[in-house]
């Protein structure tokens, strides 16, 4: 028993895994100590068979407890300095590494945002599966509306559907607070479209001011949408064109000088000089009585973000913004 009693210094004294194993061989193997000791009981006293197994089994009990936490112990070790010999240091400057940047329709949208921010415009977000009144009727677009068919959309049952533009937060906000109000609403939209210049999803920011009646007008809408442009583009020239939707009226559509030719007339610019970049005009009374509203005025527009990026960045091909392509992606590090 002084022979056993012995693998526990062995144990103790072990370098690494591989001695272990080995000694777990010697201990607990068909032709090991244990397996010996247990054989001399054939010639043992019955009194003393009793005895000498139960000190044996305590013996089996430890040794294998001891083997058990030795074998961790040397893991831990042999983990530790395997990291160390492999570890990278992450702090060492390297000349390949290449600086991230924001994707341009967001650097986009954080600019545009930026702006109207700056002038206490509250960003308001919504759901992208919306209803049909937020989405249509309380908008002045019943569903009988010719409109609905530029904007048609994604839809699943009972009347909900991909939203086709932001206007269903400035829905949701009004009929949630009181006036007055001034607000932004940017976001992912939808709407089944795929060319040159439309994708089925994009991105849009629509404006919303509400306050009584009397206080708000066309002009103060065309004072902050020159501003706004001129912030974006730079020096610009910037008309506004008599147009239409079904919840502004008046309404009209804010063109750019073009920023290729500078209003000498291109290709891009279809050689008119101008190029068209939002939406605006005075919210419609029957929007106003959809969410409740009485004795108020107001001002909308909305913008597609991905042309303005396009515009910025001379970007020919609204698609390409959606395509992951590096190459492209990389010239706005």
């Amino acid at each position: 028993m002084r022979l056993l009693k012995e693998w526990y210094d062995a144990i103790n004294n072990a370098t690494n895994v591989d001695a272990i194993e080995e000694i777990r061989i010697s201990i607990f193997g068909k032709k090991g100590v244990l397996a010996t000791e247990f054989a001399k009981m054939k010639t043992a006293s019955n009194e003393d068979k009793s005895k000498i197994a139960k000190e044996l089994n305590t013996h089996k009990s430890a040794l294998m407890n001891e083997l058990s936490v030795k074998k961790t112990e040397l893991q831990t070790q042999e983990l530790e300095l395997a990291m160390q010999a492999e570890g990278l240091d992450v702090s060492l400057y390297s000349t390949s590494s290449e600086a991230g940047a924001l994707h341009p329709v967001m650097e986009t949208m954080d600019r545009i945002v930026e702006y109207f921010a700056a002038l206490n415009f509250a960003v308001k977000t919504g759901g992208m599966v919306e209803d049909d009144f937020n989405n249509f009727e309380a908008l002045n677009l019943p569903k009988y509306h010719p409109a609905r068919d530029m904007q048609d959309t994604f839809y699943f049952k009972d009347e909900m559907l991909l939203r086709t533009h932001t206007s269903p937060v400035q829905i949701r906000t009004m009929m949630a607070q009181k006036p007055p109000i001034r607000m932004i609403a940017p976001g992912a939209v939808f709407r089944r479209d795929y060319d040159i210049t439309h994708t089925p999803m994009f991105h849009q920011i629509e404006g919303l001011l509400v306050d009584e009646k009397g206080k708000v007008s066309f002009a103060n809408l065309k004072f902050i949408l020159e501003d706004f442009l001129k912030f974006m583009f730079g020096e610009v020239e910037v008309r506004f064109r008599p147009s239409f939707f079904p919840f502004t009226e008046p309404s009209a559509e804010a063109d750019i000088s073009c920023v290729f030719c500078k209003g000498d007339g291109c290709r891009v610019c279809s050689h008119t000089g101008w190029l068209e970049v939002l939406g605006c005009g005075i919210v419609d009374p029957n929007v106003f009585e959809a969410v409740k509203y009485e004795n108020v005025s107001g001002y909308a527009f909305g913008l597609g973000v991905e042309r303005f990026a396009m515009l910025i960045h001379q970007i020919g091909d609204l698609r390409s913004l959606f395509e992951g392509d590096i190459k492209l992606l990389e010239q706005f590090r």
